[in-house]
């Protein structure tokens, strides 16, 4: 025990910080009416145990006003104290609100500039883009300590969460979507940063480290990465957010302008509509019959079924493609019962059930009223 490192309890930021006093008052509030009750518990089960002559038994025995109001009225009291702690801690601790303290006594003066980082969750690696310095890396992530930072986080692929169990809490990142979390670090060292939601094969290794540096060492570590790194261009991280497992850390000298903006409204690939342009358009009354002409820039979510590069794991014959693994799911027919896919991705009905076809089956698409453009 006295080697663990309980890093939710000896967290090295102020948000962090916060949090576990806010676990320890919680804590104690609720053990204020569950050690008496172990402790009632104890002494009645010794007093009235059934060798005590000296116990007073009384079977008609039914309230006790004295009794009641003890019951009740304590509860009562420690509800009331926990709901207004969460209620202030909700909003004094939420993650989109901006800092107003670096530590207890130290509050943010107009002095202090935060430091600007966005996040982009992909399978199964984390990217870090500092917009300001004009550089970028993966699996790596440094801040100098007593800094605000301002995340902006958002995804390339399912729903992820990143957290620094040490600097603040966990915040989800969603493709598509932009998320926010203000943070500081308080200590200078080195500490684990990690996804907290099961996003498919790569998980277990979709950790980074976050380096909480001095001022020196931070200015030492961006003239490192903008040494060592290469440019991020849009066709780079194209093959970046590929999935790929144990990905190692990579540094980048600068990145592609609007890059982040394009990952947001995941229009990176080339042709691709921007999310955002298409909500200006649909807020204006929408582009008409014109908008035929749109569809194809608008399919976000086929390139990596096109280009055969979607995750382990994808569904079959739902994708009209092979399976990327012989083994059998667990939970699915046995293969007899299954029909069959091909190379060509068309499928062929099991043994003894020639009769009982869906409609559009053996196509490999799904049926036609599922496939309508109009």
């Amino acid at each position: 025990m006295g080697g663990c490192n309980a890093v939710l309890l000896n967290p090295a930021g102020d948000v962090a910080l916060q949090k576990r006093d806010l676990l320890y008052i919680s804590t104690g509030l609720m053990l204020l009416i569950i050690v008496p009750v172990i402790v009632a518990t104890l002494v009645f089960a010794w007093r009235y145990r059934r060798s005590n002559k000296d116990a007073t038994y009384d079977p008609e025995w039914n309230h006790s006003t004295h009794l009641e109001l003890a019951i009740w009225s304590a509860p009562l009291l420690i509800i009331i104290c926990l709901g207004a702690l969460t209620w202030t801690a909700t909003h004094l601790l939420d993650p989109y609100r901006p800092l107003t303290r670096i530590a207890e006594g130290q509050p943010v003066t107009p002095e202090m500039k935060p430091l600007e980082v966005r996040v982009v969750s992909m399978d199964w690696k984390w990217m870090f883009i500092y917009p300001e310095l004009g550089i970028a890396t993966v699996n790596e992530l440094a801040a100098p300590v007593n800094t605000p930072i301002n995340f902006k986080l958002t995804s390339t692929s399912v729903m992820n969460a990143f957290f620094v169990p040490s600097m603040a809490g966990m915040v989800y990142t969603m493709a598509g979507m932009e998320t926010q979390l203000h943070g500081v670090m308080n200590k200078e060292g080195i500490y684990e940063g990690m996804s907290s939601h099961y996003s498919g094969a790569g998980f277990s290794y979709m950790n980074f480290k976050f380096h909480a540096l001095n001022q020196q060492g931070f200015d030492d570590w961006v003239a490192k990465v903008r040494a060592e790194g290469q440019p991020l261009s849009r066709e780079l991280f194209l093959e970046l957010e590929k999935p790929s497992e144990k990905e190692p850390i990579h540094y980048y000298s600068s990145f592609a302008d609007g890059l982040y903006h394009a990952i947001l409204n995941k229009c990176v690939a080339p042709g691709k509509m921007c999310a955002d342009e298409m909500m200006h358009i649909d807020a204006m009354g929408g582009a008409g019959v014109e908008s035929r002409e749109n569809r194809e820039r608008l399919l976000y979510d086929n390139r990596r079924a096109e280009q055969g590069d979607e995750p382990s794991g994808a569904t079959f014959p739902a994708s009209g493609r092979l399976p990327h693994s012989e083994d059998q799911p667990q939970g699915m027919k046995p293969d007899e019962l299954n029909p069959q896919v091909n190379e060509s991705g068309t499928s062929t009905p099991p043994a003894g059930h020639s009769d009982h076809q869906m409609p559009n089956s053996g196509t490999g698409v799904a049926p036609a009223q599922l496939n309508q453009t109009n």
